[in-house]
């Protein structure tokens, strides 16, 4: 599959968001859901930067990176629904950025439990996060397959990106994956 095609199925995915431009038309939650991941630059390097990880991973951690990240942050997010809490949830979001911008860029390959422990550690703030920020009259289950639905496009999408690019084009992933460690430090220091 071209990477055009996977952009055009992408973009067609995505058109019916366009419905939803003016809250209060029918939303139970899951456009809200979706929209979280998307719109929030640290959200969106983290999970885009598992993706493109994941990719340049060898043999279980290819699956096992994306589906850990997914997992825990659900978890993450029943916890937040409830109103758990984690001490300096915004600085170990950013360190996440930072952290897997810089896991792509210099391509590291740890062993697969240090991967899926820093890879469950992020997860778990992103997924807190997205618990906290609950939208009013939404629908909890709703809005969790909302941010789920968007967090496995995204993985997806970094996923791809590596995997359709030709070899030749490593460095510019490496470089995507410096630019979002370069964010991630903006973040921490912001």
């Amino acid at each position: 599959m071209t990477l055009n095609r996977i952009l055009g199925a992408a973009a067609l995915l995505l058109t019916p968001a366009i419905a939803f431009a003016h809250p209060g038309h029918g939303d139970n939650g899951l456009i809200a859901g979706i929209g979280h991941p998307i719109g929030g630059l640290d959200h969106l390097l983290a999970m885009l930067a598992v993706g493109l990880w994941a990719a340049q991973q060898n043999g279980a951690a290819r699956w096992v990176l994306p589906c850990t990240f997914v997992g825990t942050m659900l978890l993450g997010g029943l916890l937040g629904f409830e109103g758990l809490d984690l001490p300096a949830l915004e600085s170990g979001i950013a360190a996440s950025v930072l952290a897997l911008g810089l896991a792509v860029a210099l391509a590291v390959r740890p062993p697969l439990s240090v991967a899926v422990g820093a890879t469950a550690l992020f997860a778990l703030f992103h997924g807190v996060a997205h618990g906290l920020e609950l939208p009013d009259m939404s629908s909890p289950w709703a809005y969790a397959a909302g941010f789920v639905a968007a967090t496995v496009a995204l993985h997806g999408a970094g996923f791809a990106v590596v995997r359709v690019l030709p070899q030749a084009a490593a460095p510019l992933v490496r470089l995507a994956g410096a630019a979002s460690a370069a964010t991630g430090a903006w973040l921490l220091a912001g």
